[in-house]
């Protein structure tokens, strides 16, 4: 059996009701729910939560919320992997087999279909214990610089000031998405970031963390101009 597992604590601070606020006409969790739906690769799709109204809002797009998230994993300084151990854990208490996972976050409008499914294809075709979505940083890293506590610049890779652009190493970030898992690696607390995980890579203009109220508004931009629902769970 598989499962897509949707976190979505309550007690969002800084953007409050995060994860059931209004995104482009419908709560954001919906367009994670509904390109779980549209992959065909989830016996069920569950919504992780402590909090009643996301549980009832997952319930109305078609996915299930069939226990309570404990207070204990429900805090701020809880990591992903904990709320997907838990809900392999709870199936697994209650005799149903898993055997992968996918974590899939709440504030994800841009998650596209094809690439839920390259993570699945990947992963079952390989050895890992992950596949996730990933995306190049903009700009060449070794190219970076600090600040001084005078206020002056400084370059981070001081080797790498004269090397030119197409001569560096491509540089990626997690692109907060999607964590595939076999169900075993989320039980043992195998890390995801390591070399047992494949890199899902996704173009930049489908990524877009959503932190702040400035970040939505910019996701809501990105949204639009890659044609809505339609573009971005086909």
């Amino acid at each position: 059996m598989k499962i897509a597992v949707i976190p979505a604590r309550g007690g969002s601070k800084r953007i409050p009701r995060k994860n059931i606020r209004p995104f482009c006409g419908k709560p954001i969790i919906a367009y994670s729910i509904e390109a779980a739906q549209k992959s065909g690769l989830f016996d069920e799709i569950i919504v992780s939560t402590e909090d009643e109204e996301i549980a009832e809002v997952a319930r109305q797009f078609g996915a299930t919320a069939p226990f309570v998230r404990p207070k204990e994993i429900a805090d701020d300084f809880t990591g992903t992997n904990a709320v997907v151990k838990h809900a392999v854990g709870w199936f697994a208490e209650r005799g149903t087999d898993i055997t992968h996972a996918c974590c899939i976050y709440a504030t994800a409008p841009l998650i596209q279909v094809r690439f839920i499914r390259e993570g699945y294809e990947r992963l079952i075709g390989s050895d890992a214990a992950f596949a996730f979505s990933i995306t190049h940083y903009a700009f060449p890293i070794q190219r970076a610089v600090r600040l001084t506590p005078e206020g002056r610049v400084d370059s981070l890779y001081p080797e790498h000031r004269m090397t030119r652009s197409q001569d560096l190493e491509p540089a990626f970030h997690d692109a907060g998405q999607f964590y595939w898992g076999t169900a075993r690696a989320f039980l043992d607390d195998v890390p995801v970031f390591s070399p047992r995980s494949i890199g899902v890579v996704l173009p930049r203009v489908l990524v877009q963390d959503i932190d702040t109220l400035e970040d939505w508004e910019q996701a809501e931009f990105m949204f639009r101009a890659v044609g809505g629902n339609s573009a971005a769970i086909s």
